[in-house]
């Protein structure tokens, strides 16, 4: 069986909070999230503010360590290396930030700022090399050599990603995850960028973790997709058909949200009615509980685990079967 890019197993990360005149408490940023990336594919990661996502991208870059669990990078751990093997290891995975203004050092020029991360991480090719593999990059994502000694502050927002872009390339990686990395830009920019890391997965074989809290751009891109919740995997598969027959109930009220990613203008489904609404003790039952219509006493006590509804669908609901058999 081939060995994914990226193997998460059951990744925890808790917050220490509390302050000099506040008790001391926890938050749990991700839990007990487990989940696989493949190589050669756009995976998108999606779900609202504050679900865990920038997290778990700041643990997959190593810039954040988990509480619990571990991280499988083309079968190594990585959090079990030393300190001299993670920094050989960081020249396989790279990161586009979503800011494109703030991402880049405005007082180097773009030549510099490509080729920082060679210096960083000390790959040392000769002086024409590296410059040979800047040029390279900046055509590859559509810029030209002669806009290799301007300086940021003389691009759009569109043209600096694409800067950023060429940045996370020029070590080679095997895996760029992109935060929220076209939602500071113009749809029509959006577009362009899109189109160019489809083409860089093409053509470069690139793997890529998208990042983000709009369906439509994930839809638009991703081979695959996982739906977060409160720190929670709790849907993936295949983009279109996660987005176009839900599994789990957050999910769908995600896609009724976005209307372009269904296939079919859908109303939204009506919420559930009760009299009394069922709640979950702390650390038992589904998070989604409280806004869930399909809510029962199961979901109140059990937790969901996240498994196997059809061939290449998984979800975490005890209901996913009913969502299945409902009419689309």
């Amino acid at each position: 069986m081939k060995t994914p890019l990226i193997d998460i197993r059951r990744l925890t990360r808790d917050y220490a909070g509390g302050g000099l005149f506040a008790k001391p408490s926890l938050t749990r940023a991700l839990d007990d999230l487990t989940m696989t990336v493949e190589a050669g594919t756009i995976h998108g990661i999606v779900g609202e503010s504050g679900c865990g996502k920038s997290t778990l991208a700041r643990i997959l870059m190593a810039l954040d360590k988990p509480t619990s669990g571990d991280v499988l990078f083309d079968g190594e751990p990585l959090f079990q290396l030393s300190p001299k093997d993670l920094m050989r290891k960081r020249r396989d995975f790279q990161m586009v930030f979503q800011d494109p203004f703030g991402s880049l050092d405005p007082r180097q020029r773009v030549a510099r700022i490509v080729a920082e991360p060679l210096h960083v991480l000390e790959v040392k090719p000769s002086r024409q090399e590296k410059r040979d593999r800047v040029m390279a990059l900046l055509e590859a994502v559509g810029l030209t050599a002669a806009q290799a000694d301007r300086f940021p502050h003389e691009f759009s927002g569109g043209q600096r990603q694409r800067i950023a872009i060429a940045r996370a390339l020029i070590t080679e990686p095997k895996l760029v995850v992109a935060d929220e990395a076209v939602s500071a830009l113009d749809l029509s920019v959006q577009a362009q960028v899109l189109n160019l890391i489809t083409r860089l997965k093409r053509e470069r074989g690139v793997t890529f973790l998208f990042i983000t809290h709009n369906l439509a751009v994930v839809d638009a891109v991703a081979d695959q997709v996982g739906v977060m919740y409160r720190g929670r995997l709790v849907e993936s598969g295949p983009a279109r058909a996660v987005f176009e027959r839900p599994l789990h109930p957050y999910t769908q009220v995600l896609a009724e949200a976005e209307p372009s990613v269904t296939k079919f203008g859908r109303p939204p489904r009506a919420e559930p009615k009760t009299s009394q609404p069922l709640k979950a003790e702390p650390g038992q039952g589904c998070a989604f509980l409280p806004r869930c219509r399909l809510a029962s006493p199961r979901c109140a006590s059990e937790v969901p685990a996240l498994r196997s509804v059809l061939p290449g669908r998984q979800a975490a609901c005890h209901h996913a079967e009913t969502m299945l058999a409902e009419e689309p």
